[in-house]
């Protein structure tokens, strides 16, 4: 059994075992000239077999028998609403599209959003929560024969393989790319069935 020091709040702590024990698993891929999209989404359901309410830890069994606990921190509203048995449904998205900015122009920049949002006082435990990372890289070197591209960024330059032929029709150096990578997690408690 793993222990964990979450004080991001309950969402990150399903997040964090969601992918191991996933009960649904859905990816989608696009490319088109000058773009590509990738997108994958995590479904698992766990229950909730352990609450100690003194040191804020629960107890989480996958569907696959894996238990872990983690510690709740002070941002996990309605705490005290958690039994054991009730169920705790968490699906995570991540996102990534590339789109080639023809003939360049925009800052080479990082951008970062956040957003959450909790349940209100007196229900279970739920929430949401997504951020988003925006990158503009300079195209500094094209090599169609290796199939690379250099991405020179606002932190570091990275190589790039592209196994798609049609996409260096396009590309040239002096060209941008703008890469955007979302992340979101919702999670909600269910709880225990009346017998």
């Amino acid at each position: 059994m793993n222990k964990l020091l979450i004080t991001a709040g309950f969402a990150v702590a399903v997040a964090l075992i969601s992918p191991a024990g996933a009960q649904t698993k859905a990816a989608v891929v696009g490319t088109a000239p000058g773009m590509a999209a990738a997108a994958q989404t995590v479904s698992i359901t766990a229950t909730i077999t352990a609450v100690d309410k003194k040191t804020r830890d629960i107890t989480l069994k996958g569907p696959q028998g894996n238990e872990v606990t983690f510690t709740a921190g002070p941002d996990v509203k309605n705490f005290d609403n958690l039994k054991v048995g009730d169920q705790v449904k968490a699906d995570y998205t991540e996102a990534l599209t590339l789109e080639l900015k023809k003939g360049g122009g925009l800052v080479v920049q990082r951008t970062d959003k956040a957003a959450v949002a909790g349940a209100k006082p007196g229900e279970l435990p739920a929430g949401a929560g997504g951020r988003q990372v925006t990158i503009v890289a300079d195209v500094v070197a094209v090599d169609a024969a290796k199939q690379t591209i250099a991405l020179k960024g606002p932190q570091r330059t990275v190589e790039l393989r592209i196994p798609n032929p049609e996409q260096f029709k396009k590309i040239s150096k002096g060209d941008q790319v703008e890469a955007t990578f979302t992340q979101a997690v919702a999670i909600a408690v269910q709880p225990t069935a009346s017998k």
